[in-house]
């Protein structure tokens, strides 16, 4: 009775929160030594279209479609802080001077290679916007902003930047404002990693041209990640097309369909509360939030998108036979993840791709706040 009782409240409380179409994050950046307001600070939703500057009060106010969303504060000569927001907030965002040591500049320098650009810069773009048919038309419009780095003890090529790295995707219709904060690329594993903050921007074009966006846009999105996570959200895995398995527990080479994935050993979905939000800033007022869905798997799962082919380019790169009819990932799940109604989930570290979507970087990403119901109509 009481498993009931709970299941009805879950389901009450869903039923209410997705009435609210979206919700209002507003606010105060100050320095926070003097207590100053910071005008034209930056305020943007990682990885969306959604964003603004402080007036010169310091204010700034955003109003967002329900979900998740990590929250960007980005001034010159400051700390970048984020925030995780997913309803009503009121904040006081208190940022602090950047401050480098010498030693590190001097560091830096000892390190960076002079003809980086020339000798790094092709593969830089291939591992961090994608070798992917959609990355192939994206455009670095400032390549002189980036900065190469190799390690030889460490077998690594490091890249920053000056100031926020600028792409254009022509395949998607999309401008990108990235503020990388690295990216580092290790040799003797073949592996790379890289942080920063996305701020998206619709480009301009023909109603013709569009609609040619939108229909790439659409396909981009089916068998993503992002697709998987909100399918995971809504509860429609099996209609989507996704399957789930299992790495077998004592033969590392053999996957098992899991009868479930909605069993409670895998799965909880629960309301948000101000403990959950991970918020450092000083919150006036935090209500009881949205509902989140928590997913955790003991071992490597392998996730299968059963209504499209891999693209002929990823065969040929993996080596695979052509006729696969499925896309194929695999996944480790560092820690359990917290999943959003927009498909945003957390922490992202300790979510880790091989396989299809290890392929997929910048250049197939699509913001937080697409919907495939963007598509033109004929």
């Amino acid at each position: 009775m009481q498993k009931i009782k709970h299941l009805l409240l879950i389901l009450i409380t869903a039923a209410s929160v997705s009435t609210q179409a979206q919700f209002v994050v507003s606010g105060t950046v100050l320095d926070s030594t003097t207590r100053e307001p910071l005008g034209a600070a930056s305020v943007f939703c990682q990885n969306t279209t959604l964003g603004t500057a402080t007036n010169k009060q310091g204010e700034f106010t955003l109003n967002l479609k329900s979900g998740g969303y990590d929250l960007i504060f980005s001034y010159t000569g400051y700390q970048t802080q984020t925030i995780r927001v997913s309803d009503n907030n009121k904040l006081v965002v208190l940022m602090t001077k950047e401050e480098k040591s010498m030693g590190e500049v001097v560091l830096r320098n000892s390190f960076e290679v002079t003809d980086g650009l020339s000798k790094y810069g092709s593969f830089f773009m291939e591992n961090f916007i994608g070798s992917t048919p959609n990355g192939a038309r994206c455009t670095l419009l400032n390549p002189e902003a980036l900065k190469f780095y190799f390690y030889k003890r460490t077998n690594r090529l490091k890249v920053l930047a000056t100031e926020p790295v600028k792409i254009a995707n022509q395949a998607l219709g999309y401008n990108l404002h990235y503020q990388l904060d690295s990216f580092v690329y290790y040799y003797n594993s073949n592996s790379s990693i890289y942080r920063g903050y996305c701020l998206y921007s619709e480009m301009e074009g023909t109603d013709s041209l569009k609609k040619i966006w939108a229909q790439a846009r659409k396909k981009a999105f089916e068998g993503s990640r992002l697709h998987f996570m909100r399918s995971f959200y809504d509860s429609t895995l099996t209609e989507e097309g996704w399957i789930v398995d299992l790495l077998d527990e004592k033969d590392d080479k053999k996957f098992n369909k899991i009868p479930n994935v909605y069993d409670s050993a895998y799965y909880n979905s629960f309301v948000n509360t101000r403990d959950s939000l991970g918020l450092d800033s000083v919150l006036y007022h935090v209500p009881a939030g949205p509902v989140e869905v928590e997913i955790y798997f003991p071992r490597k799962i392998s996730i299968t998108y059963t209504k499209k082919r891999p693209e002929p380019e990823y065969s040929k790169k993996m080596g695979l036979p052509r006729n696969i009819p499925f896309l194929i990932s695999y996944i480790d799940i560092r820690e359990a993840i917290a999943i959003m109604e927009n498909g945003y989930y957390y922490d992202q570290k300790d979510w880790v791709n091989q396989g299809y979507w290890s392929w997929k970087n910048l250049g197939d990403q699509l913001p937080y706040d697409y919907t495939p119901s963007n598509l033109l109509m004929d």
